[in-house]
């Protein structure tokens, strides 16, 4: 039994990946290590609870005592790093945590892990041979986008907020410990995440919440920012095959091939609650309203999945319109229990 660490799966990606990658290996041990912040809820993971597989331990990725407790305790021999801060609005009010959770508890897990399963630069530890470090990253280190190009690997990195900056720092820490020491590692960069269990101050589930709630959803600028969105689950089996399969050194994009305006997702999410839980003479579209824009917002964000696509295999199983049906569906039933 190999025992693997995962950090942040009390988020919302970690927490769609721990169950699924429990299930899927019986052979891994999951060592879960999350600081509990806001953003994660134990709430989240409860399908893992009473695995005899499954480990929680509450602490900080900064840590070092900590890392190198649990590198030793459970003879650790592989890494899935989702934890991070990851709210745009909040890195520009409070950037310091962000360079310190993305940039130094980043270090500080790969440190800990080159210096555990290696006996210097180029030469692992026999044991610990095939031992992997995998990165979750995001689109945003690249910056934005004009209206017809895609994201690739080789798109140079141009971050506009303290959040996408401080990912593109642990980005660029993970690849020279990849140049510096040999340390065998992926990057994977995403495109936005949508499905259930996202935070609540999410755009979509801030939408949902905001409608039900009968209160106004407000929508940044004129609307027409562009993201590519995909769903949760489609993200984490493109981890799991990056993670077993994917070269070492490399980068893949995880994109959905869904760019949608920030309108088109709000109005195909009011279009399927009028139809589902419908108000009383009124479309949930009345409640739609628009905010002074957010500092920094980066105009279009598009992935080429191509690479992992072809290399790979991977491919999405949900569309936008399957996937949002289903995350509607989870939100109801979430609200209508609390």
């Amino acid at each position: 039994m190999k025992s693997i660490l995962l950090t942040g799966t009390a988020g919302f990606i970690g927490s769609n990946f721990a169950p699924y990658f429990l299930e899927k290996y019986p052979q891994y041990n999951v060592i879960n290590l999350d600081l509990l912040t806001y953003a994660g809820t134990l709430e989240n993971l409860k399908e893992c609870e009473g695995n005899p597989r499954y480990k929680f331990i509450k602490g900080d990725i900064c840590n070092r005592e900590l890392v190198e407790f649990i590198f030793n305790e459970y003879d650790i021999q592989g890494v899935i790093h989702f934890a991070a801060e990851s709210h745009v609005d909040n890195s520009i009010k409070n950037p310091g945590v962000f360079v310190q959770t993305n940039v130094t508890g980043t270090f500080t897990l790969i440190d800990v892990a080159q210096k555990y399963w290696m006996k210097k630069p180029f030469e692992y530890k026999e044991e610990y041979k095939g031992c992997r470090f995998h990165h979750i990253s995001t689109d945003e280190v690249y910056g934005t986008l004009n209206e017809t190009d895609f994201f690739t690997e080789e798109t140079p990195y141009a971050p506009n907020s303290p959040y996408s900056a401080s990912k593109a720092g642990s980005d660029m820490i993970v690849r020279s410990y990849q140049e510096t020491y040999g340390l065998n590692t992926v990057i994977t960069n995403c495109s936005n995440n949508y499905g259930p269990k996202q935070h609540d101050e999410k755009l979509i589930p801030t939408i949902i919440r905001k409608a039900l709630a009968g209160e106004s959803i407000p929508i940044y600028g004129d609307g027409k920012n562009i993201r590519d969105w995909l769903y949760v689950l489609d993200h984490c089996k493109g981890i799991d095959i990056v993670y077993h399969t994917g070269k070492q050194g490399n980068v893949y994009n995880i994109g959905g091939r869904n760019e949608r305006t920030n309108l088109q997702i709000v109005d195909a999410i009011t279009t399927i609650l009028d139809e589902k839980v419908p108000h009383a003479n009124k479309s949930y579209k009345e409640l739609i309203t628009f905010v002074e824009d957010r500092a920094g917002h980066d105009r279009r964000y598009a992935i080429d999945a191509t690479k992992l696509e072809t290399k790979l295999g991977w491919k999405a199983d949900e569309n936008f319109e399957s996937g949002i049906v289903k995350t509607i569906e989870w939100y109801l039933q979430k609200y209508e229990n609390t």
